[in-house]
């Protein structure tokens, strides 16, 4: 059994469909392993195709992604004071949305595009400098804590 060796590291592609009793395969080839190039599909089938300009507008938006979800793990957006069911309710719907973004961030890494993979860390670098870092924070009060919700760990 021949398992992409001898490929590039990639994959056969799969059959798509049965036409007249021929097999149909797919022309696009997903790579198992990084690539350079700004020939991938990044989160969307066909997205950003063979256009260079919209390569490197998916590397923006999954640059911006990653800012956003480090901003969303180091926010304060619920006010002290609030009931606890409604804080509580609030926490739960901006962890969903952190925990969205931080899958589409991973699954647009799992493009395999070494570009994409780049910017994800950059972005995730960025945001944390800005939003989880004291370079730019102020002193807290005493009674304050940091955050909404607590950091991704490991």
């Amino acid at each position: 059994m021949d398992h992409g060796h001898g490929m590039g590291g990639m994959a056969p592609p799969p059959p798509s469909s049965m036409t007249n009793g021929t097999t149909m395969h797919h022309t696009m080839m997903m790579h198992m392993t990084f690539f350079w190039g700004t020939k991938a599909e990044v989160l969307f089938s066909k997205w950003p195709g063979t256009n260079t300009g919209m390569y490197y507008v998916s590397l923006f938006f999954v640059f911006a992604l990653a800012v956003l979800v480090e901003w969303l793990s180091h926010c304060r957006l619920i006010r002290p004071g609030a009931s606890d069911v409604i804080s509580g309710l609030a926490q739960t719907f901006l962890h969903a949305i952190r925990v969205g973004l931080a899958y589409l961030v991973m699954l647009a890494v799992m493009s395999f595009n070494a570009g994409v993979f780049l910017v994800a860390v950059a972005g995730h670098t960025v945001g944390f400098l800005l939003f989880g870092s004291r370079v730019f924070k102020k002193k807290p009060d005493v009674d304050e804590k940091g955050s909404d919700l607590t950091p991704m760990r490991c």
